[in-house]
């Protein structure tokens, strides 16, 4: 197996969530490496800069992306996330990916997209 994409890592995110409980970010990646059955040197494998792990540092992105979607949010603390009302209702259609073109059906996530491309053009 090799080590899955943000797109990838959102909708598992969400399942785990799911029970409305703040996580913080190491469980979350425990049970997404777990999930995701990756071996010891999937798990520990570094981004070519070598300043991260390349599983948390996607782990990161998915929870970033979800966050803008307003799917889920960050509680008491750093690190730690909480699933929102939106994200218990997109947990129960069991997508396989949630990418950011999935994700612009959201109001939150679209606005945001919108002001990165903004401020790309500027």
């Amino acid at each position: 197996m090799t080590v899955p994409n943000q797109k990838e890592i959102g909708a598992p995110l969400l399942e785990f969530l799911k029970d409305k409980k703040v996580h913080h970010i190491e469980k979350i990646w425990v049970f997404l490496a777990d999930h995701f059955e990756l071996s010891e040197e999937e798990r520990n494998l570094q981004k070519s800069s070598g300043n991260e792990g390349l599983f948390h540092n996607r782990i990161r992105w998915a929870n970033f992306y979800l966050r803008k979607a307003g799917l889920i949010e960050s509680a008491r603390g750093t690190g730690k996330s909480k699933i929102t009302e939106s994200g218990i209702e997109l947990a129960k259609e069991k997508q396989t990916i949630i990418d950011t073109d999935f994700l612009m059906r959201y109001p939150m996530f679209k606005e945001y997209r919108e002001s990165v491309l903004k401020k790309k053009r500027s």
